[in-house]
């Protein structure tokens, strides 16, 4: 979701959220309205499955900044809130995890460092008891406030090691000050996550600083400018040498990834065209794809998730919904893809991710 339609969408459907300012809040909202738990199954053996993009926000989150020019900003957020809706859509769907990695991170405007840090800490409190509540339907990744790389490293390390959440999240677009986050400055950051040994997802934040050419019709924002941002974040990581730099380093990216799985090999090209320009990149760009770069797979078509699987390889890919905004994704699209084998299938619908999170599979029935 684009920020600034993100809100929008968020404050129409807020009022029908359930709100959660604990654990057992949540634990007692399940009791209401159940949906007959869908079972996936792949070469006829029932297949975990993990959606890798769920959204969530956390109400105490709005107490923090009550009073604050970000007061508003939280409160759009409610349609997020974790509550009975969600897992009768995972549900529904035939998702049995999902990793709750974004909440569009509107706090990397937040100037005050003090602030900043407070906002993130109940972020990640909230969503450790989110998944204490349902340990056996979510997991959850540490929000950071990225605008100051050392609090985003010293809260990535304590929502791992405190709160036992599995990895990051993080967002793409522009970082106060027209900072690129392959600036020596993020090293401190990257270095943690490395150190730590966790994946880091990367989410759009409506930001690309080309606002004036996506207005009007088609909600360009989002279909164009989320894809932009994506691939603009990577595209600075591979070619300022971040990825080289931290070998160890492993980031999924929403949306299929961007534009730049498409584009490989222009970019690639364009190295061979003015190689002075790629000097700080020591490998190929598919390279980073096949090692580093991981993408969900909200491309829609077939033909898309083809040509993906051709580039980065099916164990770079993992299944996403961007719950709970109503894209048109079910885990039919990857069960159902016929050029796919069984194999393969299973790494993309949960696999990859069990893998790289430590996820136990689903018992069977």
């Amino acid at each position: 979701m684009r920020r600034r339609e993100f809100f929008k969408a968020a404050a129409a459907a807020a009022a029908g959220s359930v709100v959660l300012r604990g654990g057992l809040a949540f634990a007692q909202a399940q009791q209401a309205a159940p949906v007959t738990r869908r079972q996936i199954s792949v070469g006829g053996r029932r297949t975990t499955v993990i959606d890798g993009h769920g959204h969530l926000a956390i109400a105490a989150v709005a107490d923090v900044v009550k009073g604050t020019p970000y007061e508003r900003m939280a409160n759009a957020a409610q349609n997020q809130i974790i509550g009975a809706d969600r897992v009768r859509a995972l549900d529904a769907q035939g998702i049995d995890i999902q990793v709750l990695t974004q909440q569009g991170a509107w706090w990397y405007g937040v100037t005050d460092r003090t602030l900043a840090r407070a906002i993130v800490k109940a972020q990640n409190e909230g969503t450790a008891a989110v998944v204490a509540a349902r340990p056996d339907r979510f997991v959850g990744m540490a929000s950071v406030p990225l605008q100051f790389p050392d609090i985003a490293a010293e809260m990535l390390e304590d929502g791992v090691k405190r709160l036992g959440l599995k990895g990051g999240a993080i967002s793409a677009g522009v970082i106060p000050g027209d900072k690129e986050p392959s600036a020596p400055e993020f090293d401190v950051f990257w270095a943690k996550a490395q150190e730590l040994g966790v994946l880091l997802f990367m989410h759009p934040n409506g930001d690309t600083g080309a606002e004036a050419h996506l207005r009007g019709k088609g909600n360009l924002g989002n279909t164009i400018g989320n894809p932009l941002e994506t691939t603009i974040f990577l595209s600075h990581l591979i070619y300022e040498g971040t990825f080289d730099k931290f070998p160890g380093l492993k980031i999924c990216a929403a949306h299929g990834g961007g534009y730049l799985p498409s584009y490989m090999g222009r970019t690639e090209g364009a190295c061979t065209r003015q190689p002075d320009m790629c000097s700080a990149k020591k490998r190929p760009v598919e390279a980073y794809f096949r090692e580093q770069i991981m993408a969900d797979t909200m491309v829609f078509r077939e033909e898309g998730l083809r040509h993906l699987v051709a580039e980065m390889g099916a164990g770079q890919l993992v299944y996403g919904t961007d719950m709970p905004f109503p894209w048109p994704v079910n885990p039919d699209f990857i069960a159902n893809a016929g050029f796919l084998s069984n194999e393969q299938k299973a790494q993309i619908l949960g696999g990859n991710l069990m893998k790289i999170l430590k996820i136990a599979p689903v018992a069977t029935n």
